[in-house]
């Protein structure tokens, strides 16, 4: 057993904000919901555009081909900016850095509803995706500092749910501030905007300097009987499958996520209202399924299947659901239609869970520079798909084609995680832990 495999003794790690009893105090749990509110703006920031895109478009005489670019070139930016982003963490004081990166993309968001033409908003959609792309570091390493070890997955829960709560809220939102007139359009994109200021506001005077002092490094522990990546072949393989699954699962969420509201507009003839509380509806269905997969997979490795099987089974069952998307594709508009896009949200967030839990089992020494490569790799691919799509859009005048591959491609990371990644070999003697 090498360096990185042994199991080292982990010490109490009390934080400013942890009890004597280990219990978190008032201040801990409001950060958690500080951070929480962070990724719902991050989210509601993001989706504005998509919620709204058929106005914009109108407006600024946009094609489908311009919109593709939009989000082409908001991936590229937020791919750059995690990375960017991910060095200043280590290097800057976090209390300081948070809020600005977080008032950085509001002060962006808000500007975009002054754009009065496609390269006055092309350039705010860049700075919104290199200052949002700051959220996920500046957010996890504030809950790393925050949370004893003990806590932090709770922590983490709390942080992660904000963006169902983003994308839910966005669509509502939009329908309430949305006049539906010449430029109305604009108010969501300020009002979202300027509530970044209230956050601010709020951090810096709930987070004292000291709440967020770096800690010193502290190794985590293997899970019990299992033994991590055995050599460096076997983590540059399952490097490589990662890289598929993470592209393969972020095309399908991603191309719903900017292409659905306008298609049910346009493909379908849905009114405004109907598209903006049904991509409400969606975003609940992907939360809930979300919290189903992760729970699914629990009860199946403690009813007797491997934690890996458990996983795969699991994973397996989201990418059938996701699939579905194929068959939406060449639907009219129906009551069958929105059941199955529904089916397809609560898929295709829900492989996500099962993404992460497979990355885990690559290295803990590594394990953020594995993340960001593969967020670098899964954005990059996502900005190049958008850019593509609105080109078929501008040529076909249809959807059908992108909405069935979109539900297909998950297949291919399926095959390949059958193919490739070999289950977690176990130490001789030792008890699999569910």
């Amino acid at each position: 057993m090498n360096r990185d495999e042994t199991t080292i003794p982990v010490l109490p790690d009390p934080t400013p904000t942890t009890k004597a009893d280990g219990s978190l105090s008032w201040r801990t749990w409001a950060a958690c919901v500080l951070m929480l509110l962070a990724t719902a703006l991050n989210y509601m920031d993001r989706q504005a555009l998509a919620q709204q895109a058929g106005d914009v478009q109108k407006e600024l005489r946009l094609t489908n081909e311009d919109y593709g670019n939009l989000e082409f070139w908001f991936g590229i930016a937020f791919a750059t900016g995690g990375v960017a982003t991910g060095f200043l963490v280590d290097w800057l004081s976090l209390r300081w850095l948070y809020p600005a990166i977080l008032l950085a993309w509001s002060v962006v968001g808000f500007l975009t509803g002054y754009a009065t033409t496609y390269g006055e908003l092309l350039t705010y959609r860049i700075l919104l995706g290199f200052f949002e792309a700051g959220q996920w570091p500046c957010a996890l390493a504030a809950s790393q500092r925050l949370l004893s070890r003990g806590n932090r997955a709770l922590g983490n829960s709390v942080l992660q749910s904000g963006a169902s709560i983003g994308a839910i809220a966005t669509p509502l939102i939009v329908l309430v501030l949305n006049s539906g007139g010449m430029g109305g359009w604009r108010t969501p994109f300020r009002v979202i905007g300027a509530l970044g200021v209230v956050w601010v506001a709020a951090w810096l005077i709930l987070i004292r300097p000291r709440d967020l002092e770096a800690p010193a490094d502290e190794p985590a522990p293997s899970e019990a009987g299992d033994v991590p990546t055995a050599d460096s072949g076997t983590a540059v393989r399952r490097i490589a499958v990662l890289i598929v699954v993470v592209v393969a699962i972020n095309l399908t969420w991603q191309y719903f996520r900017a292409w659905m509201p306008k298609l049910l507009e346009e493909e379908h003839g849905y009114g405004k209202q109907a598209v903006q509380l049904f991509s409400s509806a969606y975003y609940l269905a992907a939360g809930v399924g979300c919290i189903a997969a992760g729970v699914l997979s629990r009860r199946l490795a403690t009813g007797g299947v491997s934690v890996h099987g458990a996983r795969m089974a699991t994973f397996a069952i989201c990418i059938i659901l996701t699939a579905l998307g194929c068959i939406a594709a060449y639907l009219p508009a129906s009551g069958v239609l929105l059941a199955i896009l529904l089916a397809v949200g609560f898929g295709s967030l829900g492989q996500f869970p099962m993404y992460y839990a497979f990355t885990q089992e690559i290295s803990v020494r590594y394990m953020g520079r594995v993340t960001g490569l593969l967020s670098f790799t899964a954005w990059i691919a996502v900005g190049w798909m958008q850019k593509g799509i609105g080109r078929w859009i501008d040529q076909t005048g249809s959807y059908a084609a992108p909405t069935c591959l979109a539900g297909l491609v998950p297949i291919v990371a399926l095959v390949i995680m059958v193919l490739l990644w070999n289950p977690p070999r176990r130490a001789v003697g030792s008890t699999p832990r569910p």
